[in-house]
C-alpha cells in the first residue's frame, strides 16, 4: 500500500507529532512524506520526498501573526502550480495533517483525503468555542486544508472521533522535576519585547526559546535561547512551569508533563483562541497579551501551585493503525 503522508510545516506541532506517526505508517505500507510551510524549525529524521512552498502564517513581533507578511510570502500561481503537479491519484491513502496543498489536489481531482489533524478536534461542534465570533477566521480554518473524513486530537476526547494528544516518546520517556526557573515559548513576540515584560519579575528566572535570535545570549533574570529541540524539551521538564502561546503541541506537553502552565494566544489566529477556550475550561490561566495591565495575572500564576492533571495514553498506534485498516 502506498501512502502519502502530508504534513503542515507552519510552525513545530504537525513536525512533532509526525515524529511517532512516520514509523507507524511505515509499519503499515510504503510512506513517502510531504512537508509544506516555511515556518517550522523541527527537522524531520526520515526522507522528504516534497518540499513545498504551501501557505504559511508568518510569526509577527507583538503577540500575532504578520498578516501583511502572510499575504507577501503567499503566491496564488505558485500555489495552483503545486497543487496541480502533485501526483495524489498515485497513492492508495493520502492522511493530511492540516496540510493544504494535498488536501486541495485531492479535492479538485476527487480523491479520498483522511484529515487527522489537531484543526480538526478544535472545530468539533463538541469543543470548546470562544465567546468572541471569529467569522472570517473560523471561514479560513475550515477550508484551508479540506478532507473527505476527519479524525481529531484535542486537549479532551469531546466527540467519537478526536483524540487526546499525541505525545512524542523523547517527551514521554523523561523524568520532570522542578529546578526553579520558567520555561518561555512565545513565537509571535521578539526578544525586545519578552526582555521588557519578562524582567520586571525580577525575582524569576526565564528561559525564554525565541524565534528571532540564533545565538543563546542572557540579559539581568532572562536567558534567551534558540530554537533547538532537544534543549527545550529538558527546559520544559526542569521548570517550575511553562508560559507559551495557545497552540496545541506544546501546552499538550507541558500538561503531560505536569507543569503549571499559563498561556497567550496570538492575535489573528482564530485556532488559537479555540485552544484558549479548551484550555480555559480545564482551569489553565489565559491572559490576551503581555501589556502591563496582564502583570497581575502573570504575578497570581508564579505564586500560585494550580496544576492541572491529565491522562493522555501512549495510543498513538492503535489510532492510525484503526484509521488506515478502516479506510486502505
Amino acid at each position: 500500500m502506498k501512502i502519502l503522508y502530508a504534513v503542515q510545516g507552519t510552525g513545530n506541532g504537525h513536525l512533532c507529532r509526525a515524529l511517532d506517526i512516520i514509523p507507524i505508517l511505515q509499519d503499515l505500507g510504503e510512506v513517502d512524506v510531504l512537508v509544506s510551510g516555511i515556518q517550522a524549525d523541527i527537522q524531520l529524521p526520515f526522507p522528504v520526498k516534497y518540499r513545498l512552498h504551501g501557505l504559511s502564517f508568518i510569526f509577527g513581533k507583538s503577540g500575532g501573526v504578520d498578516l501583511w507578511r502572510t499575504f507577501l510570502s503567499s503566491t496564488v500561481r505558485k500555489f495552483v502550480q503545486e497543487i496541480n503537479t502533485l501526483p495524489v491519484e498515485q497513492y492508495d491513502l493520502v492522511i493530511n495533517d492540516f496540510e493544504p496543498i494535498s488536501a486541495w489536489a485531492c479535492q479538485t481531482r476527487d480523491v479520498p483525503c483522511i484529515g487527522l489533524s489537531h484543526q480538526i478536534g478544535a472545530l468539533d461542534a463538541a469543543s470548546p468555542k470562544p465567546d468572541e465570533k471569529d467569522m472570517l477566521g473560523k471561514f479560513i480554518m475550515k477550508n484551508y486544508a479540506p478532507t473527505s473524513v476527519s479524525y481529531g486530537f484535542h486537549f479532551k476526547s469531546y466527540s467519537k472521533n478526536i483524540f487526546t494528544p499525541v505525545i512524542r516518546q523523547s517527551i514521554r520517556e523523561l523524568e520532570p522535576k522542578d529546578a526553579g526557573h520558567y520555561t518561555v515559548y512565545l513565537p509571535a513576540y521578539d526578544d525586545a519585547h519578552l526582555l521588557k515584560n519578562l524582567s520586571k519579575f525580577s525575582d524569576v528566572q526565564w528561559d525564554v526559546y525565541s524565534k528571532h535570535n540564533k545565538k543563546k545570549f542572557s540579559l539581568k533574570n532572562v536567558t534567551i535561547n534558540p530554537i533547538q529541540s532537544d534543549s527545550f524539551i529538558q527546559s520544559m521538564a526542569h521548570s517550575s512551569g511553562v508560559l507559551c502561546g495557545a497552540g496545541f503541541e506544546t501546552p499538550a506537553e507541558a500538561l503531560y508533563l505536569n507543569k503549571k502552565l499559563l498561556v497567550v494566544p496570538m492575535k489573528n489566529q482564530y485556532e488559537q483562541h479555540l485552544n484558549a477556550a479548551a484550555l480555559e475550561q480545564m482551569g489553565i490561566p489565559v491572559i490576551n497579551s503581555l501589556k502591563r495591565k496582564y502583570d497581575y495575572a502573570i504575578e497570581a500564576w508564579l505564586n500560585g501551585k494550580n496544576k492541572v492533571n491529565v491522562n493522555y495514553p501512549d495510543v498513538t498506534r492503535e489510532i492510525v493503525t484503526n484509521i488506515v485498516e478502516k479506510h486502505k
